[in-house]
């Protein structure tokens, strides 16, 4: 039986394909105040904002690639039970081949109505207007977890998390609860590999690998370490 190999992926992975970080130092994205583009009170301000700019984030998705990063975690695939665990919106962690993929954030080519939020239509090319409706006739908004709104998928992540024989942490800070805190879920004999150009703070555990690279280099590294220690 394959081992359970879980890795959770955030910004810093897809940096390297061209898809900018969530915000900078002065709390922008993109230019904008992230509380203008995603939050529940910028989207009842200005709701055309919010769909432009989501729609601007789904055009230039299309013209990126999964990067090496992305394709080691797919390939790790043939030796090991991988679950990705992303803050990611994006869908390149799909692209790259990786099939098992849980996104805590939502996921950038979805939208789901605002009457009723079971109700989730896929994202046929990269615009979501004003008028676009659900079978209710409410509008649609981006399928995405605003500041301020739940995470119906931590739960399912933390239960993910308990069974892993081993786990990853790639570009991630380690900042935004609660995706933040699922790596004390992490059974304290699973080694624990950390991959990131700037080492977020951690819990001490006595199996605790640093790598300090980007994700393409790094999780060559880690791949050959998981094998070694796995496989071998």
């Amino acid at each position: 039986m394959k081992k359970k190999l879980v890795v959770l992926s955030g910004a810093g992975i897809s940096a390297e394909s061209g898809i900018a970080t969530f915000r900078d130092a002065n709390g922008l994205w993109e230019g904008y105040d992230v509380m203008e583009v995603a939050s529940p009170e910028g989207w009842r301000k200005n709701p055309e904002l919010v769909l432009d700019f989501y729609n601007q984030r789904r055009k230039n998705a299309h013209t990126v690639k999964p990067n090496r990063g992305h394709e080691i975690l797919a390939e790790l695939e043939k030796d090991f039970d991988v679950t990705v665990i992303t803050q990611n919106v994006d869908d390149l962690h799909e692209r790259a081949g990786s099939t098992n993929v849980l996104h805590l954030h939502g996921k950038l080519f979805e939208s789901r109505s605002t009457l009723d939020e079971n109700l989730i239509y896929p994202i046929e090319g990269w615009e979501l207007n004003l008028g676009d409706t659900c079978e209710k006739g409410s509008q649609l908004r981006p399928n995405i977890v605003w500041f301020g709104e739940a995470v119906p998928m931590i739960e399912k992540a933390a239960e993910i998390t308990e069974k892993a024989d081993a786990f990853i942490v790639v570009g991630t800070s380690l900042v935004v609860y609660p995706a933040a805190g699922l790596v004390h879920y992490v059974p304290k004999l699973a080694p624990v590999f950390v991959v990131d150009v700037n080492m977020p703070e951690l819990p001490k555990r006595r199996d605790l690998h640093l790598v300090e690279e980007k994700a393409s280099t790094g999780l060559a590294k880690v791949a050959e370490m998981l094998k070694y220690r796995f496989i071998s």
